[in-house]
């Protein structure tokens, strides 16, 4: 046997002229940036430009081993290093592990280097 629903009542949806008066409502408690003098502190926050040289030595740690670490499962995959094909799994997934946040901080790090619009020292976690 199926459950009954409970009997619900339904209230009406306000008319167009009651949801008019209610967003000025909103309008008043919230007021628009442009009509307050005091700027808007979520926007105003900067990060300071030091550049974060641990965290761009561990990204090129990080590169630098995974990319050895997948030079040597394609080395071992292929035949040229003696090995099995577990061992070749293991070292694919740990050299992309390695290889991932290496490439992609380093990246940043350049970029910012560069000057290049969009990136900056900040963007890049500090440890």
């Amino acid at each position: 046997m199926a459950a009954e629903r409970p009997s619900l009542k339904y209230s009406r949806l306000p008319k167009d002229d009651e949801s008019d008066a209610q967003r000025t409502s909103v309008r008043q408690r919230f007021p628009e940036p442009e009509e307050s003098n005091v700027p808007d502190l979520r926007f105003t926050y900067t990060l300071p430009e030091t550049v974060p040289w641990k965290s761009i030595f561990l990204a090129l740690f990080l590169l630098t081993f995974g990319t050895l670490t997948l030079l040597l499962a394609y080395l071992i995959g292929t035949g040229h290093m003696g090995g099995d094909r577990e061992q070749v799994i293991g070292f694919t997934i740990l050299g992309i592990l390695l290889f991932l946040p290496g490439f992609y901080e380093t990246r940043i790090a350049y970029y910012a280097w560069r000057g290049a619009k969009g990136y900056k020292f900040s963007s890049i976690p500090v440890y």
